[in-house]
């Protein structure tokens, strides 16, 4: 199985440019969920010592969320629009992953009211969830 989108184009379809960059692959979205991955690699930022830390995670669920609105919108010609972090709710943190270890994220839509979307975002290494939480972020439609 081959990705929508790998790291050679992924940085097209977010508002975030490298280093903050926290998504390698695309691995599918549609109108509820979006899957992504992410290879936890030495020197990268949110890296201390040899684990990723709680805001690297956190920016991943981010991120997997923003790059739902960018590949629907690139998808249609359309700009990418910016995202801004509303708010976490219930965040759980069970454990910060490795150096070497590929995380997977998936959002899905709870609600989408106006520019506000509510996801469900979850990260797993394998079958072991790594974090979990919900996110609300508001969306900033390009002039």
């Amino acid at each position: 199985m081959y990705p929508l989108l790998d790291s050679s184009r992924i940085a097209d379809h977010l508002p975030q440019a490298p280093p903050i960059v926290m998504i390698d692959n695309l691995w599918y979205s549609n109108e509820t969920a979006t899957r992504t991955s992410l290879l936890i690699r030495p020197g990268m930022l949110f890296v201390k010592g040899d684990r990723f830390t709680e805001p690297g995670l956190m920016e991943n669920i981010a991120q997997t969320a923003a790059v739902r609105a960018g590949y629907y919108h690139k998808n249609r010609q359309e700009p990418v629009p910016l995202g801004f972090i509303g708010a976490f709710k219930d965040l759980e943190i069970f454990e910060l992953p490795e150096v070497g270890t590929e995380i997977f994220t998936e959002v899905r839509l709870k609600q989408e009211v106006l520019d506000i979307c509510i996801f469900e975002g979850i990260i797993k290494a394998e079958d072991i969830v790594l974090a979990r939480c919900e996110i609300k972020i508001f969306v900033v439609q390009n002039p």
